[in-house]
């Protein structure tokens, strides 16, 4: 089960990553509690996504999901901690925000210093998980160019492939007719030759 980017871990309900998800009979999984409470005092229970109505008023867990996002978290939480833990060389406190002016993770005390006056500040986390949704983006993209370059080669090496096996059975042909021409023409002058010398 391959998940692309924190989009694919959300709950379409809440927004936010899933917490104990469960799926319904279309494939479309939720929070437990965000299915729950959607459905409320509902008679027929019906998904959130394409209305199909669920045959089951308590949905299995969907454990794959659960394991994906707690991965997700997991790894979130390990890029914000690797920056946050780090300290400041001029005033030995954690890193807590991200200068958006001077691209770099700064402490509280830098954040008031003259050097970051009127500077736009992003907490670490909320700056971590951009730049790892902007990488993920970045990399989609270079990929689909990549693939369409390469398509592009394909294309012209099919196109080069088939206008020189065209040429080369249009040679082949010329050949075979001019080959086809000598012989006739030796023939009718061979028999030239003995219907000339039976004469003598």
């Amino acid at each position: 089960m391959a998940f692309q980017s924190e989009e694919d871990l959300s709950c379409t309900v809440c927004l936010d990553i899933f917490k104990d998800p469960v799926v319904l009979s279309c494939s479309h999984s939720f929070c437990k509690s965000c299915l729950q409470t959607w459905w409320g005092d509902k008679t027929v229970h019906e998904c959130p996504l394409c209305k199909r109505k669920s045959s089951r008023s308590d949905p299995p867990r969907n454990l794959a999901l659960a394991k994906a996002c707690k991965t997700f978290q997991m790894e979130r939480d390990q890029r914000v901690s690797a920056v946050s833990e780090a300290l400041c060389c001029l005033h030995s406190e954690k890193f807590k925000l991200f200068c958006l002016d001077h691209q770099l993770p700064v402490c509280l005390i830098c954040r008031d210093s003259k050097m970051h006056t009127n500077h736009r500040f992003r907490p670490i986390q909320e700056f971590c998980d951009k730049t790892a949704e902007h990488i993920k983006v970045q990399a989609r993209h270079t990929e689909r160019q990549i693939k369409e370059h390469f398509k592009r080669m394909h294309q012209f090496l099919q196109e080069e492939e088939e206008a020189r096996i065209t040429a080369l059975r249009e040679e082949e042909e010329q050949k075979f007719k001019t080959i086809q021409e000598k012989i006739e023409v030796s023939l009718v002058m061979s028999g030239g030759c003995s219907s000339g010398g039976s004469a003598g």
